[in-house]
């Protein structure tokens, strides 16, 4: 066993492979993962919330049996997680999208691309699985949308899922210190700190300079002195309303999921759009600074729901099992991964990607073990708030 595969081996949590993708990369890539706007303050208050929520330990139980899968927007997953959309995962790991659709197909969940990924769509389709879902933003030129859906729709992707929450960048004090960009802006600074982490350079040089691929095949090549970065935020419309939403269930005939509600109308909203489902989701604290944490936005959208077709995903600050375990009590039926399976792929590819779902699982498992119940939805309810 190599000295790589010893670390992981040894990382029995998600903070473990934090550290290790820390050591890997160098700051200002380390940074994009890790940071958040402004002062950073809903980042933490996603975790700190956790807290006020307390599961309830059950004994004499027979628990000798704990099966992890569910059903999510009609899909049948091994375990109630999804991979989250995530950007620029090539910078992470050479062909970090493939690696990462590769462990969620290993491991039996949902694969979310991004517009924004570093590898084309027919490459990243072949290697996912059969839950394969994509991530949208909406852009002014309606055009464009629907060019993009019919390659989405020809390459067997099944769930739609567009990101709301996005129509300005937050401001993320991390990325403007370093200079982190995409394409590498080259300072002194971030020279340096490149040389002394020479594993990742090394890859880097091998695989190329990361780019938003997928975006280039469908809006072509950015004009002089601009990147294909700016053109993506550039095409993103600040204008974004819910009659947006209907043209584009207009379009889409699969499932469709919206990422970035976080308060009860809008789950109402979404009902009467014909939206399938919802990802209560505050960008891991990367967008408005000072909002409330999600999970304790969760109950009161669960409630909104009413019984409704409406399938509720959360994210934003989730790092253990336990974590998912009381949002899987407060209501929601599975927990969109971002920074965790990050980690993993920045510490080890696709084998570190896998040993985060892992880590994920098997925790939740015993999570379920420890509260008397043996499946997911014998969860609902079991969990108290202080």
């Amino acid at each position: 066993m190599s000295g790589a595969a010893r670390r992981l081996a040894r990382a029995a949590s998600i903070d473990d492979l934090r550290r290790l993708a820390q050591a890997r990369l160098p700051r200002m890539v380390f940074d994009y993962i890790d940071g958040a706007s402004g002062d950073e303050a809903t980042a933490r208050r996603n975790r700190s919330a956790f807290e006020r929520f307390l599961l309830r330990p059950e004994i004499m139980a027979d628990v000798s049996d704990i099966d992890l899968s569910t059903t999510v927007l009609g899909e049948r997953l091994a375990m109630p997680f999804v991979i989250g959309p995530t950007g620029l995962n090539g910078a992470f790991w050479p062909h970090g999208d493939s690696c990462v659709a590769r462990a969620a197909r290993a491991e039996g969940v949902p694969f979310v691309m991004s517009t924004a990924a570093t590898a084309g769509l027919d490459t990243v389709s072949a290697a996912a699985g059969p839950l394969r879902w994509f991530q949208l933003y909406l852009f002014r030129d309606r055009a464009m949308i629907a060019a993009l859906l019919d390659r989405v729709r020809a390459s067997g992707f099944s769930v739609l899922q567009v990101t709301v929450d996005t129509p300005v960048a937050g401001r993320r004090n991390r990325d403007i210190r370093n200079g982190f960009s995409l394409p590498f802006r080259w300072s002194a600074r971030n020279l340096v700190d490149t040389a002394l982490h020479p594993g990742w350079a090394i890859q880097m040089l091998g695989a190329g300079t990361p780019t938003l691929r997928l975006f280039a095949e469908f809006a072509g090549r950015p004009g002089a002195g601009q990147t294909i970065a700016q053109v993506l935020q550039q095409q993103i419309s600040k204008a974004i309303s819910w009659d947006d939403l209907a043209w584009l269930r207009s379009q889409w005939q699969g499932k469709l999921v919206i990422k970035g509600v976080s308060a009860p109308e809008h789950v109402r909203q979404a009902i009467g759009a014909g939206v399938d489902g919802v990802v209560v989701s505050n960008h891991g604290g990367r967008q408005l600074d000072g909002a409330p944490s999600t999970i304790e936005t969760l109950p009161r959208l669960v409630e909104a729901r009413a019984g409704a077709p409406l399938d509720i995903l959360i994210d934003s600050g989730f790092r253990c099992g336990a974590d998912a375990a009381k949002a899987l009590a407060l209501g929601a039926d599975a927990v969109q991964l971002g920074r965790p399976t990050l980690y993993g792929l920045a510490a080890a590819g696709e084998p570190g990607v896998r040993h985060a779902l892992r880590i994920l699982g098997d925790d939740l498992a015993l999570a379920l073990a420890l509260s008397g119940v043996r499946t997911v939805a014998q969860l609902r309810g079991k969990v108290d708030a202080v």
